[in-house]
């Protein structure tokens, strides 16, 4: 076990040694690259075989994810009529750290006779795709990281980390924020944490619980039951908001005397709740939940009238946690 741990760290050791390196070695060609890839009128596509492909592959769909419209060609397929989708707009990263991969290498005079840009990304600078590219990344490493020198280790790492400098730098120019993410990820945690609001969780109109400050303490238990939400707004007579009545508030109540259906509202409810907006993210609700203890929150208008209720397990069901 003890040879398992250091040969880990080893590895470790050597590809983040063999990453400092290459990076030191970033030249003007990686400026060039950039603008090449702002430039571009079409898509980015991104061709390889074997683990450049597969490195090819996540590039591609960090790109994606950032802004940047890129989609993976396999390299072999390309030759038998995937081509087609290739457009003199678009713009090639071939990977091959070789520089010498057949698939890769035979498609290089197609994209030269239609003007399309090729970005190489590549360990070799005398390699066929070097010379034959427009801009040239070098991805050279001293030695692979495994123990038999072979296997694409730090070289593939090495890729990864040239195309994530690439998106990084492309994001950076095309100031794109984190909103612009959620936009792109609707589905993942961060995406609704950005977009979802108030308004989209909350329950309004019949949904929302709301008594008027003068009935019973049992009207409100009522209108509490019949909502499901263990909360009701308590109104004045113009309709505004004065106070609560919470599943706490009744057990509270419990506790101190026994009678007490017939109790004003007013005696029992909660005043100056916690309100929030409807246009406040769903997010913020959660926060505010937390840092007061509470499992609901009252959504007001400008003028403290009360009008929806968003609920903890709906913000939770909704994946925002």
């Amino acid at each position: 076990m003890k040879d398992d741990l250091a040969e880990a760290k080893r590895i470790f050791r050597l590809e983040g040694e063999a990453l400092r390196k290459v990076g030191d070695k970033l030249d003007e060609n990686f400026v060039k690259a950039v603008e090449l890839l702002l430039n571009c009128k079409g898509r980015i596509i991104i061709t390889g075989m074997g683990k450049s492909g597969l490195i090819g592959k996540k590039i591609a769909s960090t790109f994606s994810s950032t802004g940047t419209p890129a989609f993976f060609l396999n390299a072999a397929e390309a030759k038998h009529g995937d081509l087609g989708i290739v457009t003199s707009d678009d713009l090639v990263i071939a990977i091959s750290y070789s520089g010498t991969t057949e698939e890769v290498v035979s498609l290089l005079p197609y994209f030269k006779r239609f003007g399309v840009k090729v970005i190489a990304i590549t360990g070799k600078l005398d390699s066929p795709l070097a010379k034959s590219a427009d801009v040239t990344l070098d991805v050279g490493v001293e030695k692979e990281a495994c123990p038999l020198g072979i296997v694409p280790t730090s070289s593939a790492t090495a890729t990864l980390v040239m195309g994530d400098a690439l998106a990084s730098a492309l994001l950076r120019r095309r100031n794109f924020k984190r909103e612009d993410f959620a936009i792109l990820h609707p589905g993942g945690t961060l995406g609704k944490k950005l977009l979802l609001r108030v308004r989209d969780l909350m329950h309004s109109g019949y949904e929302h619980p709301m008594v008027n400050h003068r009935v019973t303490l049992k009207e409100a238990i009522f209108e509490m039951t019949s909502k499901g939400l263990g909360i009701t707004s308590v109104i004045d007579d113009e309709g505004k908001l004065v106070g609560v009545v919470t599943d706490g508030d009744l057990r509270r109540i419990l506790e101190k005397k026994t009678e007490v259906l017939e109790l004003p509202v007013s005696q029992v409810m909660t005043k100056n709740p916690k309100t929030i907006k409807e246009e406040t993210l769903a997010a913020e609700a959660l926060r505010v939940m937390e840092d007061f203890s509470i499992t609901a929150l009252i959504v007001v208008d400008k003028e403290n009238h009360p009008y929806a209720t968003i609920h903890l397990h709906d913000i939770l069901k909704a994946g925002i946690a």
